[in-house]
């Protein structure tokens, strides 16, 4: 017997993270010893604080009860204070803070909360496959724009039709970026909040790499006046924490986004274990030092790696942020071909730009995500290929 899946899982993709984790897997069960540059996933450990916090509160037994709701009060005080410490942001925990299973969470149902079929949202590309996907299974319908090197990786939003804008029901965005680590000014943050007032969409704005920064710390979204009319920003634990597993992250802003996103996600989970809430109140309320050396070991990460991969001929740009390095690859070839190469001739995991989005082709995503030792392993070995 067959059961067939829905049209709308139908539409979508491969996704691009679970193909390349099959393909490693399939390399290492052939004897291949791989160095995996391609999926974000902090290889550093959750600082031990945190994890104490995380043990302690599991010994309670009220935590083993369903959470339930917009998460503890106490953790969406932390959220917005942590705000308001980093960002100068004030936010109303009891209106402007939902507490999310990662931010992932937030993000791939905000499309169900708000969309009606054929509803359009603006995504600027390359960039996270979980947006799009997630605008598929809601049955929108996603206008790409394209994100390139001359305009700072910055989406062009003077190319946007009127007749786009209008339709539009929100735009997603995302910096510093995955992919393409570039950091937004203010200048096109204040041009976001005046299209959106004008036009009457809202922003998304997916902000988990705000704390990994090697100049300026970037700025919130939120920090621009009139943006929490117009906004939300969705923020986690993940990366700067190295809180991948424990999926736990929150979203902040307008409270009526806030309230309708909230709205749907009590008909699709029980809310956010609250052990891990605590863990994360131990984790924003907490020493703030293992942040500043969780940048320092990515900032000599990426000073081992960029210069190296310019000595062998590769145009990158040094990263500002995020813990990713996006290089164009060598004259003449595809991102899918260098990928291949990469992993078949030199053992080496990374992602291809053109499966971020097709503005993406032509470049390869690295993330500095296995220790220095193992990093020089990879430029070595990188080293020995011709192109």
């Amino acid at each position: 017997m067959t059961f067939a899946a829905s049209d709308r899982l139908g539409k979508l993709p491969p996704y691009l993270f679970a193909a390349i984790d099959a393909k490693k897997k399939a390399a290492i069960e052939k004897g291949a010893d791989v160095i995996s540059l391609g999926v974000g996933d902090p290889d550093l450990p959750t600082p031990s604080h945190i994890v104490e916090a995380g043990k302690k509160a599991l010994e309670k037994a009220v935590n083993h009860q369903y959470p339930f709701g917009a998460g503890m009060m106490a953790f969406r005080r932390a959220a917005a204070d942590w705000y308001k410490s980093r960002f100068r942001v004030d936010l109303d925990p009891a209106s402007e803070v939902h507490a999310l299973i990662g931010s992932k969470d937030g993000l791939t149902h905000l499309p169900l909360a708000f969309l009606n079929p054929g509803d359009t949202v603006i995504i600027p590309e390359p960039a996270y496959p979980a947006y799009n996907a997630a605008v598929i299974l809601a049955g929108g319908v996603s206008h790409f724009v394209p994100l390139l090197e001359e305009n700072g990786f910055l989406p062009d939003l003077e190319s946007l039709s009127t007749r786009v804008l209008k339709k539009a029901k929100f735009l997603f965005l995302n910096y510093p970026g995955n992919p393409t680590s570039a950091v937004a000014t203010r200048a096109f943050f204040e041009k976001v909040v005046e299209l959106a007032k004008e036009f009457g969409f809202f922003v998304a704005h997916d902000a988990p790499y705000s704390e990994i920064f090697f100049q300026e710390p970037p700025m919130s979204f939120l920090e621009i006046p009139g943006a929490k009319d117009v906004g939300v920003e969705f923020h986690s634990c993940s990366k700067t924490y190295n809180m991948t597993g424990w999926r736990i992250g929150w979203v902040c802003g307008n409270a009526e986004i806030v309230r309708v996103l909230g709205q749907l996600k009590e008909n699709f989970d029980s809310g956010v274990f609250q052990a891990v809430q605590e863990a994360g109140i131990a984790a924003l309320t907490g020493p703030q030092d293992c942040v500043g050396e969780m940048r320092k070991t990515y900032q000599e990460r990426r000073d081992l790696f960029v210069p190296a991969l310019r000595k062998m001929g590769w145009s990158v740009i040094t990263p500002p942020a995020t813990f990713y390095v996006w290089a164009r690859v060598p004259e003449g070839l595809t991102s899918a071909r260098v990928v291949e190469r990469l992993l078949d001739e030199a053992h080496v995991v990374c992602t291809p730009g053109n499966g971020l989005g097709p503005s993406g082709e032509g470049y390869v995503r690295f993330a500095l995500t296995v220790p220095a030792p193992r990093l020089q392993q990879a430029v070595e070995r990188l080293e020995k290929l011709r192109w």
